[in-house]
């Protein structure tokens, strides 16, 4: 028989986020603190919406695009925040999560042997939907000294005649790294004598710690080479919900909008009722959750500092990137000892790219209890380690 497998298919490897959280499910007592999903309900006001529209017999069909109400809520939305002007009609596409943008913002964009650059570490999409898309992934290694923030030498130095687009992960994931106006500025002019695009993930933008969230689209000349990525799932706690958006230039939105009608149909009806509510009235319900992530975050920060391991300081999104180079293990070594021994799962930096072999990726996406638990182990962990290295 003829092999009925795609080669590139083949050749991407699965995701490393999900390993240790499904072995740590089928462990008695284990924590994980591998997976972003926040430990917060769906708020109730969104939930009652979303119950609204089914009482309501709201099960049909949405345009291809999404309803013109939550698009327009959204082009709101991004005016206050960002001061950037959409219009909702024609530059706004309702998408299943921010990963389907991703998917299909690719597919729009790339031909075959087109460069798409990413910077690593960051989300375990970008570079098998890049794959998948026919184009080649071009890897740019952010480091630790910089605050892993990408810098205009490190961009240009990445920059080919045949490079298309370049992702920009910011707020990251995995690292907690954020982007400020300057960086920004710095890039953006390389990005302009090149004639690049930009697809800018900005899922975790309104969880920020040291400053108010920057996007690129509001550097001059920016707009209208950008696809701006974002979505629900992390602000307002509406992971299952399935839920994103794509902003952008209505020539490529519009092409967004052909491949996600043939493949999709449209977004999930019941949660773009309950989006809409979401947008007009869950700024209160995005501050009690940062309040408590950054409580997290500094809970964190402060154990590692008093345990002696090294971590850059994070001031996006949820996730904590400790250094683990001392112990003379690799990050998948320390990972799977750590969960064998301690029965906490974590996140080897490697499922974020090569470069982030050293490092583990914590999501402090879950309770402080819960943290406090998992650190107890950690620490434990660590000393036992120490030890052993003296005897």
């Amino acid at each position: 028989m003829r092999n009925p497998l795609a080669d590139k298919v083949v050749g991407i490897k699965p995701s490393g986020i999900r390993k240790f959280f499904d072995i740590a499910s089928e462990m008695k007592d284990a924590i994980s603190l591998g997976v972003g999903e926040p430990d917060f309900d769906t708020p109730w006001h969104i939930r009652d919406e979303g119950i609204y529209s089914l009482e309501q017999g709201r099960t049909i069909y949405t345009s291809n695009a999404g309803l013109k109400e939550l698009r327009q809520e959204i082009c709101t939305y991004l005016r206050r925040k960002q001061g950037v002007v959409y219009d909702p009609l024609k530059e706004v596409l309702l998408t299943v999560g921010g990963s389907e943008a991703i998917d299909v913002g690719m597919r729009a964009m790339v031909n075959p042997g087109d460069e798409v650059l990413i910077p690593q570490p960051s989300f375990v999409s970008y570079e098998p939907c890049a794959i998948l898309a026919g184009a080649t992934p071009v890897i740019i290694d952010l480091k630790a000294e910089n605050e892993f923030r990408l810098t205009a030498e490190e961009l240009e130095a990445a920059i080919t005649d045949k490079t298309k687009i370049l992702v920009l992960p910011f707020p990251n994931n995995p690292t907690g790294a954020i982007m400020e106006r300057e960086d920004l500025e710095a890039i953006a002019e390389v990005i302009i004598k090149h004639d690049i695009f930009v697809m800018s993930d900005e899922i975790y933008s309104e969880l920020t710690y040291k400053e108010k969230h920057i996007s690129i689209v509001e550097i001059p000349g920016m707009r209208e080479r950008t696809i701006l990525i974002n979505g629900f799932s992390k602000a307002y706690a509406m992971t299952g919900w399935r839920l994103g958006y794509a902003c952008g230039p209505e020539e490529i939105i519009g092409q967004m909008i052909k491949i996600h009608q043939f493949a999709i149909m449209c977004a999930p009806t019941t949660s773009q009722y309950a989006a809409i509510e979401a947008l007009k009235n869950g700024d209160e319900d995005i501050a009690e959750m940062r309040t408590a992530y950054n409580q997290r975050r500094r809970y964190l920060m402060n154990a590692f500092r008093e345990m002696g391991l090294e971590c850059f300081e994070p001031y996006g999104a949820f996730y904590v990137f400790p250094c683990i180079r001392e112990f003379g293990m690799t990050s998948d070594e320390f990972a799977t000892r750590f969960l064998e021994e301690e029965k906490v799962a974590v996140v080897p930096g490697t499922a974020f790219g090569d470069c982030g072999e050293g490092y583990l990726r914590i999501s402090y996406a879950y309770s402080l209890e819960h943290l406090k638990t998992a650190i107890g182990r950690l620490e434990r962990f660590v000393e036992r380690l120490r030890a052993a290295s003296k005897v």
